[in-house]
């Protein structure tokens, strides 16, 4: 009897425990305000309508990282936050699960181009010129502006990667915005964007976090840096007085995507699922400034952040998409011969 009765507490016990284990899941984002905007929007009202903890992580796109926990079967991220440039290179690699839109409730109401194959779009976002107006009295207008050293003297700043910095070295060299990817896929065109970062490398402070361009305008380490706009208009909100320049903006999609062989699948869907209603994308939008992907949550918008947001009809003239299946293509070259590029003096 007393055997039994350890026997049947003991598969209790285990029970228990694995259901509490379940009860726990690992959301990665990029950090910084949009994390912190994240926590506020999806990841604390998630655990309080499901029981489910969170346990928020960090990543700035190490997708080497990803493929190694897919590729050795210990995956510990659940859901992921993912530019739809990694996402597409990472779905087809296999480090990502195929989206179930059978399983997602907003499916009917999301904006063009935010379902694919392996993610969910989360918002559109985009990559912007920014600048200190209480530093900087002459404001830019486009990145030709940007390049022009002897007009804005001092140090600029661009994500240190071959994605954005490329398009805007082609715009600053004159290329037009619908021609950019066009010029973009020939040798001529890759020489012509290296030629033309060669004329500011010298002034150029890299950046890899989405919390560092502001951070150097705000301390007069740079005059002007690319920038995400929704960080740029989380410090704004401080009383900084940083600017925006809209045109040329590089714009794309954050994704929600699930890391291949989570154990938590379900419970992957449940938060997505969550993190995707309308009320929640408006308090993201209202810290964050994105623009929603649920075309409901825009409807519950302010006006006046509207008109800030990368969806706005005046935002979006002049604005480039960034073409994923040419990142997808060209993308790992590229990036090598820009790692080799940036890292010579």
């Amino acid at each position: 009897m007393s055997k039994t009765l350890m026997t049947i507490s003991l598969i209790s016990g285990l029970a228990i425990s694995s259901h509490a284990i379940a009860e726990k899941i690992t959301v990665i984002s990029y950090g910084g305000a949009s994390k912190d905007a994240q926590q506020d929007a999806f990841y604390k009202p998630f655990t309080a309508h499901s029981g489910t903890d969170i346990v928020a992580g960090e990543w700035n796109g190490e997708m080497a990282k990803l493929k190694a926990m897919v590729e050795t079967k210990s995956v510990s991220w659940d859901v992921l936050d993912v530019e739809d440039t990694d996402l597409a290179r990472g779905c087809e690699e296999g480090l990502f699960e195929k989206i179930d839109y059978s399983k997602i409730e907003s499916k009917d109401h999301l904006i063009p181009g935010s379902q694919q194959e392996c993610g969910v779009g989360i918002f559109m976002w985009s990559n912007v010129l920014a600048y200190n107006a209480d530093k900087l009295k002459v404001p830019p207008k486009d990145w030709k502006d940007f390049w022009d050293v002897k007009k804005f003297p001092g140090k600029r700043s661009l994500r240190k990667s071959a994605r954005g910095s490329l398009e805007f070295a082609l715009m600053a060299d004159g290329v037009p915005v619908d021609d950019v990817y066009k010029v973009l896929s020939t040798p001529a065109g890759v020489a012509r964007a290296f030629a033309k970062l060669d004329e500011l490398k010298p002034y150029i402070q890299w950046w890899e976090a989405g919390a560092q361009p502001p951070q150097y305008l705000v301390s007069g380490d740079v005059v002007m840096s690319s920038a995400y706009s929704g960080r740029i208009h989380a410090v704004q909100k401080t009383g900084v007085n940083l600017k925006t320049v809209w045109n040329q903006n590089l714009y794309q999609f954050d994704d929600w995507a699930i890391p291949k062989g989570t154990p938590h699948l379900d419970k992957a869907y449940q938060f997505i699922n969550f993190a995707m209603r309308p009320e929640q994308q408006k308090i993201y939008t209202e810290q964050m400034a994105y623009g929603p992907s649920n075309t409901i949550a825009a409807g519950l918008l302010d006006k006046s952040l509207a008109a800030d947001l990368p969806t706005a009809p005046d935002n979006m003239k002049n604005a480039l998409k960034i073409n994923v299946d040419f990142w997808l293509e060209y993308g790992e070259s590229l990036e090598e011969r820009f790692i080799a590029w940036s890292s010579k003096n």
